[in-house]
Parts: C-alpha cells; sequence; structure tokens
C-alpha cells in the first residue's frame, strides 16, 4: 500500500535536524520532503514555493514558523493537503508588541551580531529546562549560524507581515493534529487550543516536559502522537 507522503516545515532559523527524530521514525514508511523556508520574505510566497516542489496529495505538519506556513499552504490548496499538523505555532497576526521586539534584533543581526541574538534572547525560549537542554541549545545555535543573517531578515520580515490564519483553519475539513509542548513559552497554550477549536476535525496533544521544540526535546511522545495522526 502506497502511504501518504509527508512535507515537513522546519521553524524559524531551523534546517532538516529540527525533525531528526521524526526523519528516523517515518522515512522508512513514507515518502518524506522537507520544504525549508529561507528564500522568500512573505509567507505567500514560502507558501507557493512549496506547492510547486511537493507531491499532489500530502500530510502537512510545521513546527512554529514552519507551521505559520503550512497554514498559508492550506489556505493556498486545501484540497492537496489531505492531513495538518500544527506543531508549536500560532494562528494569529503577529502582535504590534512582538514586532516592536523584532526591529531591534534585525537591526543586531544586521551589525553581525546574529550568534549574539539567538543565543541570548530567542534561544533561551526554546527549552522545558535550560538546565538539561546543552545540546538541544547547541544544536539551535548550530542551525540558527548555518542558515546565516540574510535568512534571519527575511524570516523575520515574513513573520511581522503574516495574516491571521482563523478562516483558513475553520474551512479546513482534513484531519488534523494540534500539539505543543506544556511549557511552550513562545507559542503559548491558548494559541493550541483556539487552533483546536476551529480545526473540524482535530486532536490536541499537549506534550508533558517540552518547550517550543518539542520534535527534539520530547521524541518519543511527539512521533507518537505524529503516528496517530498518519494512521491510515
Amino acid at each position: 500500500m502506497t502511504r501518504l507522503p509527508l512535507v515537513l516545515i522546519p521553524g524559524m532559523m531551523c534546517d532538516a535536524r529540527l525533525y531528526r527524530p521524526q526523519i528516523a521514525a517515518f522515512s522508512g514508511s513514507r515518502a518524506l520532503h522537507l520544504a525549508p523556508i529561507c528564500n522568500e520574505d512573505n509567507v505567500e510566497a514560502l507558501a507557493a514555493a512549496i506547492l510547486s516542489g511537493a507531491p499532489q496529495r500530502f500530510a502537512l505538519a510545521g513546527l512554529s514558523m514552519g507551521g505559520i506556513v503550512a497554514m498559508e499552504v492550506v489556505r493556498q490548496a486545501p484540497e492537496r493537503v489531505e492531513r495538518l499538523a500544527l506543531l508549536d505555532t500560532n494562528p494569529r497576526a503577529e502582535l504590534d508588541t512582538v514586532k516592536e521586539k523584532r526591529a531591534p534584533q534585525m537591526a543586531a543581526v544586521r551589525a553581525g551580531l546574529l550568534s549574539d541574538v539567538m543565543r541570548l534572547e530567542v534561544i533561551p525560549n526554546f527549552a522545558h529546562d535550560r538546565s538539561t537542554a546543552a545540546d538541544l541549545e547547541s544544536l539551535a545555535l548550530d542551525m540558527a549560524e548555518s542558515l546565516g543573517p540574510e535568512v534571519f531578515l527575511r524570516q523575520s520580515k515574513a513573520l511581522i507581515d503574516r495574516p491571521s490564519q482563523t478562516e483558513t483553519l475553520r474551512a479546513y475539513k482534513g484531519k488534523a493534529l494540534v500539539l505543543t509542548g506544556e511549557s511552550d513559552r513562545l507559542c503559548p497554550l491558548d494559541r493550541h487550543t483556539q487552533m483546536a477549536e476551529l480545526l473540524q476535525n482535530s486532536v490536541l496533544e499537549i506534550i508533558e516536559q517540552a518547550g517550543h521544540l518539542t520534535t527534539l526535546e520530547q521524541p518519543a511522545a511527539t512521533n507518537a502522537a505524529l503516528g496517530r495522526w498518519l494512521e491510515d
């Protein structure tokens, strides 16, 4: 039996390594496609690029900014997305208070301080328990440095200008998973309960002892939830 391909969209300043445990778990049973979000500065163009290279019908999972772009993929082509998984993400437009914080970060990155911005301002929000998260934080910094400052600037602009996707979710009829770490400080629980309520056919999974990067911090629990969502 041919299984539905799975398209994975990484989060801001993350690459395929964000999904390393999921690639190991699922690549033996279905085709996996990693969809980078590095080359455009708006979510509409990022989603269009993903659709241009994706299978005709597929399951779609995105974490954080990857989830934001995944919702735009659904808005543009809901008939192609048979299943949708939204991990540690946010369906709302950018708040003004968050926009105000991005401007000095972008200025610092333009001045050559990407590593400092990531290490001091962004990465400390990732883990459930920083005292045991040295490897996770090191990987997050390495992914960001590998992608570089121009990607940070493009992705920041895309997030600032993004639209609300509440109506997109309200209209989507496919099987959906909404998943979050119990202590996600960047995308709080209320965003996930809202998404689960908007989606017509959804399950909400809250992963214990996980923060924003559930795929890496609690891979077994995250893979179990994804496996249930992918069951044919």
